[in-house]
């Protein structure tokens, strides 16, 4: 019996340890990679370090520059930054036979998040993640299937990942006609060590994780302080409910609920202490932020849906400035 072929598109932090966790369930893991990372990979494989200790394991994967060598494969898995993905989606394609099925695991709204979601928006996509549907052309929705990360890690060099905080991944699929696939990658995650939640409401729970985040992400980038600092401020506090209502009000029309109150999530990132955000990281590291995925979907969501967003509208300018002048744009 033939392994299944999996391929790696990002081999950062999470894309790292999926490709881990896949090959040692018996997966033929390739990692599409560049510069040096993909110099890294061929040198000395993937590196991952563990959470508490310089315990180092060595994972012999198949990386190439070049998607067409790959030929069809079973899976394909998504960890880019969001934003990166419009532009290297067509360099994909070649990958992508009739029955692959292709894993969104990144942070924000997939582009797959409306087809097929009964609604005022069926049938249309959204520009922030998906833009004029380029991403769609390649990646056909109908073969898509999502998994939202619940977990941290870090890329310390070009190739090594080392492990953080959580181990748990959400997986499912927005058809019962991929249901059947979700579940099986699934338990090959938990084959390679991962918590993992199946799910029949998948877009739910990216709802629900990116409702969590939308505000914390792009005020810790504008501002440069922690979590707490943030959410000990009576008026940045205010400015964080405030967007999560107007992130609830375009749930509420998409049928999407969190199943919470905004000051009960608000609770739950509090016990996470004086943490930065992934996107303040960015910011300090000069890397491009994922303004358009996490922050940039509301206000278009709420122009489609005639829902106003004052407070995610004004945030957005300032933080796409704020890119701009910092040269991340």
């Amino acid at each position: 019996m033939s392994k299944t072929k999996t391929t790696i598109v990002g081999a950062g932090a999470i894309g790292g340890l999926i490709a881990a966790a896949l090959h040692k369930a018996g997966h033929d893991v390739s990692v599409l990679a560049r510069s040096t990372t993909l110099a890294a990979l061929r040198a000395n494989g993937l590196r991952i370090v563990q959470a508490d200790s310089d315990d180092e394991e060595r994972v012999p994967v198949h990386a190439t520059g070049d998607a067409a060598s790959l030929g069809t494969q079973d899976y394909v898995v998504i960890a880019l930054k969001a934003q990166a993905l419009p532009s290297l989606a067509a360099s994909l394609a070649p990958m992508i036979g009739p029955h692959t099925v292709i894993v969104a695991a990144m942070n924000g709204l997939p582009w797959w998040f409306l087809d097929g979601l009964e609604g005022p928006l069926l049938g249309q996509h959204i520009d922030a993640v998906d833009p004029g549907g380029v991403v769609s052309r390649s990646l056909p929705p109908s073969q898509a299937i999502g998994c939202v990360v619940h977990l941290s890690s870090a890329t310390i060099a070009p190739g090594v990942i080392k492990r953080g905080r959580g181990n748990r991944l959400i997986v499912g699929a927005p058809s019962d006609a991929r249901a059947a696939r979700a579940a099986s990658l699934a338990a090959d995650l938990i084959r390679g060590g991962f918590e993992v939640e199946s799910t029949e409401s998948i877009r739910q729970a990216f709802w629900i994780k990116l409702w969590g985040n939308m505000n914390m992400n792009p005020i810790s980038a504008l501002t440069g302080s922690a979590a707490d600092t943030i959410l000990d401020d009576p008026m940045t506090h205010a400015l964080v409910l405030r967007m999560m209502e107007e992130a609830s009000a375009i749930g509420e029309r998409l049928g999407l609920a969190t199943g919470m109150t905004a000051p009960e999530r608000l609770a739950v990132t509090r016990k996470l202490g004086a943490f930065k955000t992934s996107m303040l990281q960015d910011l300090e590291a000069s890397r491009p932020l994922e303004l358009m995925p996490i922050l940039g979907v509301f206000p278009e969501l709420g122009r489609k849906l005639d829902v106003p967003t004052p407070f995610c509208d004004a945030i957005l300018g300032l933080l796409r400035q704020r890119a701009a002048n910092s040269g991340l744009s």
